[in-house]
């Protein structure tokens, strides 16, 4: 007898990581979107995020950013020239080491990431359930598979 794939019951686990991945690209679709509208590009959102975010004491480079990004350093460097021209960051030479640049956030820059995480926070909260259902089923489906 020939089974076809419809025919296979689907596996609960792949199901719900289906499902998580398909939230999470939600999240993300709505995210870029929101940039957009806000007049940013994702990326410097997500640059922005990183540089007012940063923990306490952290130095925020150029490299910093790269490595929080997943970008290469040339590709960060355009991306922080960009948000500095548009007057959302400034570049602040270290005073411990001279050959870097420590990056910080302008006023202009804190507004629209002040609004733009309203937008996020708002957006999180509706999808929280979703993902904390999928996760909690994450777990169960998983401890079965080890």
């Amino acid at each position: 007898m020939n089974m076809n794939a419809s025919a296979i019951a689907p596996d609960p686990l792949l199901r719900t990581l289906a499902e998580f991945r398909y939230e999470l690209r939600r999240f993300l679709q709505f995210s870029e979107s929101a940039a957009q509208t806000a007049g940013l590009q994702p990326q410097q959102h997500q640059l922005l995020l990183q540089v007012a975010g940063a923990p306490e004491g952290t130095a925020v480079t150029i490299a910093y950013a790269a490595e929080r990004l997943g970008l290469r350093h040339n590709s960060a460097v355009e991306l922080v020239d960009r948000s500095a021209r548009e007057g959302l960051l400034t570049r602040r030479t270290d005073p411990g080491d001279k050959r870097r640049a420590i990056l910080h956030i302008t006023n202009k820059g804190r507004q629209v990431l002040g609004r733009l995480s309203d937008e996020h926070a708002r957006e999180l909260n509706e999808l929280a359930p979703r993902l904390e259902r999928a996760l909690k089923h994450i777990r169960l489906h998983s401890r079965a598979v080890a």
